[in-house]
């Protein structure tokens, strides 16, 4: 049995051989290990750091565009109680020649949805869905319109003082549509980048007051069975985790 002074001398040695990343010393179960050399960070650096600031704020979207949905009302706050398509028919009486930005709608989609209560098979106002996406507490109001050429425009409608507000609007060639957590996810065909999809993740923002494109990014998807996949029917499904992408301003023309 070796001296207690020689089992604390070795012990020291071994510390400071670890110290100095030598090995062969003997390691204690559930012991401190080494991961090994970190890689040192390294912070933005700022090019051009002589531009001028900009002076012309940049061309609005609008993307932070609210409205209040005319004649609506909505007992408790509680968009369960709301019926999706007369609050989709009271917005196009509200705008009925507005065919572009927020508001916009096709012509053609118009009349099919001021025909929803004579003509339900060909009403372009799909299943709503419920999410509480502000963190309110309560749920919005999730909205899907079919529109021409595989378009899909979406709204989202905040109940709030009896009523409701629309606190989202966009239109585009849709694949799909997904909530992750309290964001609203578009996946979008990429135009002229065969074997691409956008993806925007809309969020809401309290400033704002309203649901903002928050990430956006161009994303390469698995190729399908040809060179040149068909783009899916738009729909809107459960909530599955995604990655965002952009998302254009509708630009309908009317018939």
């Amino acid at each position: 049995m070796k001296p207690r002074g020689t089992q604390f001398a070795a012990g020291v040695l071994c510390a400071l051989a670890l110290v100095g990343g030598a090995v062969g010393c003997g390691r204690n179960e559930g012991g401190l290990e080494s991961a090994g050399a970190t890689p040192a960070a390294a912070g933005p650096v700022r090019l051009w750091p002589d531009l001028p600031p900009a002076t012309d704020p940049p061309i609005d979207y609008g993307e932070s565009d609210t409205e209040r949905v005319p004649g609506i009302a909505v007992p408790d706050n509680d968009v369960h109680s709301v019926d999706a398509v007369a609050v989709v028919t009271a917005e196009v009486r509200a705008h009925p020649d507005t065919y572009s930005g927020p508001d916009g709608m096709y012509a053609e989609t118009a009349r099919a949805v001021r025909a929803c209560g004579t003509a339900p098979a060909a009403c372009p106002v799909m299943r709503p869905y419920y999410r509480d996406l502000t963190g309110n507490g309560r749920d919005e109001l999730i909205v899907g319109i079919r529109m021409p050429d595989q378009q899909v425009g979406v709204r989202v409608y905040l109940a709030e003082n009896g009523g409701l507000t629309r606190i989202m609007s966009t239109v585009d060639q849709v694949i799909s549509v997904e909530l992750a957590g309290r964001d609203l996810i578009m996946r979008v065909a990429s135009a002229g980048i065969p074997g691409y999809e956008y993806r925007t993740a809309w969020s809401w923002d309290e400033q704002q007051h309203s649901m903002l494109p928050t990430r956006d990014e161009i994303v390469r998807v698995k190729p399908g069975p040809s060179a040149t996949p068909a783009v899916p029917a738009p729909r809107l499904v459960s909530p599955t985790p995604a990655v965002p992408a952009p998302v254009s301003p509708p630009a309908p023309l009317p018939v």
